[in-house]
């Protein structure tokens, strides 16, 4: 996988879209599937991947469909939250820890039982 300094911030929101249609065709290429191919194989048609491939924009979900069937889904990893945390913020959980109960004072009237 080639990897390059696309700075995608400057770059224009059609341009990102040529970018990436330009992405599935090299890909497709490389898995040696006609357009055609491509799109039955996604559930599509043959315009759509046309389409993606001209840069033009298509629906989330047909991109979906033709990176599942390039086997490229893994790109959407990125998109995963992480409900991980960090060490520093586990040991100060570890210390906020309560390792014992606190005795009630009876002169509070906090353990003292009421009578009818």
């Amino acid at each position: 996988m080639e990897f390059t300094n696309t700075k995608w911030i400057a770059m224009s929101d059609k341009a990102i879209i040529a970018s990436i249609g330009d992405f599935i065709r090299q890909k497709r290429l490389q898995v040696n599937k006609t357009q055609l191919q491509l799109a039955t194989d996604a559930g599509l048609n043959r315009s759509t991947v046309v389409q993606i491939e001209r840069g033009e924009s298509v629906t989330l979900s047909s991109l979906i469909q033709i990176l599942r069937v390039l086997d490229l889904l893994h790109l959407l990893n990125i998109f995963t939250t992480d409900d991980t945390i960090s060490p520093l913020e586990y040991a100060k959980m570890k210390e906020q820890k309560r390792l014992r109960a606190t005795k009630k004072n009876k002169a509070s009237g906090l353990n003292e039982e009421t009578e009818w």
